[in-house]
């Protein structure tokens, strides 16, 4: 049987690990390999985490002092993992103000 702790702290790394790469992706994203590699590793580490949080759950740890955490932290990673797996390629969504644009418009 595992170890509720080394389940926390497994978790506790998945989910790190794919912080900093969701923080570093637009630097990434200079690289379309290198872009496709963390958003591969991301949705890895992210489903990884999903499980070893349900498994978790099931094996009655906690997570930061609650035992209710892990399910909704898990279902939060499944959709993060799916999210880090569409690609919008600098696509303008919002249709809002560049603040670099606007700059530019005022110079002119």
């Amino acid at each position: 049987m595992v170890d509720v702790v080394f389940l926390e702290h497994l978790a506790e790394v998945l989910c790190g690990v794919s912080a900093v790469l969701f923080t570093f992706i637009a630097t990434l994203s200079r690289s379309e390999m290198a872009e496709e590699i963390a958003q591969t590793i991301i949705f890895f580490t992210l489903m990884l985490a999903a499980g070893v949080l349900w498994w978790l759950s099931y094996a009655g740890g906690v997570l930061w002092g609650s035992n209710y955490l892990p399910k909704p932290l898990a279902l939060f990673c499944v959709i993060l993992a799916v999210s880090a797996r569409m690609n919008i390629k600098g696509e303008n969504l919002s249709f809002g103000a560049n603040p670099h644009s606007i700059s530019r418009d005022s110079e002119e």
